[in-house]
């Protein structure tokens, strides 16, 4: 039997052993997904060795760019990035090769390629951690040019008090990459000049729960086309299970 499964400290709640088990069982799939919960990335080998019909990993916080330097290889985006959310294992002859793959890049830009129009050229990622530098390299990929929004100061990034209502007229789309607006904080948005939204923006929240968050209320209420993170989640599944099994990930650019 094969096995998949999920690296990560703590792993509360798992979208993908749910997603991947059910899966397997309902197409008739002889494997398994587990949740490997370690405490340190040095126990990372331990996994890959103790295990050996494992074929594939997803990893997540705290150990997407820690688990870097374990890997044989890394794919062109992923690497441009930084951060590693899928681990392909292929055993030959005895000998392990680990290659890193993010599908936060692959989820995200098929997802919000549709939704692009000709005045979506420029982009306001909200945020600067992982799924932040996902989002930049993905709509770069678009051909849509980004700059980041900080809570503090620092290159490369503007910060929330500089939005200015230029800004919000020459960027006409805004990602939401923050915790910001998450169940059970749904009351809270992030601090952008909502006011000078218009029916030409296009607002995507990497979140889903709740599946419509202040963020895109707000947007709704000036006219913007609004998007949760939902599809972008299923798309990482499907590009995951695309990688384990031979195959590079579908891509729409």
């Amino acid at each position: 039997m094969q096995k998949y499964g999920l690296i990560g400290y703590p792993l509360r709640h798992s979208f993908s052993i749910g997603y991947f088990n059910e899966k397997f069982h309902a197409e008739g799939i002889d494997a398994e997904y587990l949740n490997f919960e370690i405490p340190t990335i040095n126990d990372f080998m331990e996994v890959i060795l103790e295990n050996p019909t494992l074929a594939g990993l997803n990893v997540t916080i705290p150990y997407k760019e820690q688990v870097i330097p374990f890997l044989d290889e890394l794919e062109k985006d992923t690497a441009a990035i930084g951060a590693v959310n899928v681990i392909k294992i292929t055993r030959v002859k005895g000998k392990i090769k680990l290659k890193g793959y993010n599908s936060d890049i692959i989820g995200f830009t098929q997802s919000i390629e549709p939704l692009l129009q000709p005045q979506h050229k420029k982009a306001l990622i909200l945020g600067t951690g992982g799924s932040s530098k996902a989002v930049f390299h993905g709509l770069k990929n678009l051909g849509v040019e980004g700059l980041h929004v900080s809570r503090t100061a620092q290159k490369g990034a503007i910060t929330y008090e500089e939005i200015t209502p230029e800004i919000m007229d020459e960027y006409k789309v805004i990602v939401n990459c923050t915790p910001v607006g998450m169940y059970p904080k749904v009351d809270f948005c992030p601090d952008i000049p909502y006011q000078y939204l218009t029916p030409d923006h296009l607002l995507y929240d990497l979140l889903y729960n709740p599946n419509i968050t202040l963020f895109m209320k707000k947007g709704e209420a000036q006219g913007a086309v609004t998007k949760n993170g939902l599809e972008m989640l299923l798309l990482q599944a499907f590009a995951a299970w695309e990688i384990w099994n031979g195959n590079e990930p579908l891509r729409s650019f």
